[in-house]
């Protein structure tokens, strides 16, 4: 299957593989998008249903210190993560108006190969832990237009989480996000909104800068 721009993407049933093939597949696809001179960005598929008022599209910069640098939508803030066993710069980037937030999660890699191939596979299990739920996974690996790489994870059904991505450098930082709706109301009728937050976060990934 190929999104609008020609890249390849994969639906996944929703039962995973090995987390060996997870680690393989991400670092393949991460050497190979590496080395590409002109590669494909990505957008969410356009699709149709009633109008829904959003806010306008801007954008602010992150200004708390973590290892990492992005901007963010300015309908959103962003708040510790005070979950218990939540680690240092664990944050929620919230949107009030929706109910819904980004989870971000972050781990140094510590130039860790065996940590690194874990972080992958936890991301992978993460996302099937709404298999219950889900017709089905759509996973990609995409250069970014800042020349990172990222996995994207889309969730179809009627599911909590339904869009979500991890990033590396493969050595020293890794980050993974998660589209949350505290909501009951069905996708199909928050389909506006998750497209919305969807573009939101691929302009986080394409603003990503990773500090020492």
């Amino acid at each position: 299957m190929k999104n609008e721009k020609g890249l390849k993407r994969q639906r996944r049933p929703v039962l995973r593989s090995k987390p060996l093939f997870h680690f393989s597949f991400f670092i393949f696809h991460f050497s190979f998008l590496g080395c590409s001179p002109s590669p494909p960005d990505y957008t969410p598929k356009p699709r149709g249903y009633n109008r829904i008022d959003l806010p306008p599209v801007a954008y602010q910069p992150l200004t708390e210190r973590h290892p990492y640098f992005f901007e963010y939508s300015k309908a959103a803030v962003v708040r510790p993560d005070t979950f218990r066993g939540a680690l240092p710069h664990w944050v929620f980037i919230r949107y009030p108006q929706f109910d819904a937030d980004v989870q971000l999660t972050y781990h140094p890699v510590l130039g860790d190969r065996q940590r690194l191939a874990r972080l992958i596979d936890d991301a992978y299990k993460l996302s099937s832990k709404h298999e219950i739920k889900a017709y089905g996974i759509d996973d990609s690996v995409v250069k970014l237009k800042n020349g990172k790489t990222a996995a994207l994870m889309e969730l179809s059904g009627e599911v909590p989480s339904q869009f979500q991505f991890f990033t590396t450098d493969s050595t020293r930082h890794f980050l993974r996000g998660a589209l949350y709706f505290k909501t009951a109301t069905a996708n199909d009728s928050l389909a506006p909104v998750i497209d919305y937050v969807k573009r939101d976060m691929l302009h986080l990934l394409n603003t990503l800068e990773w500090r020492q």
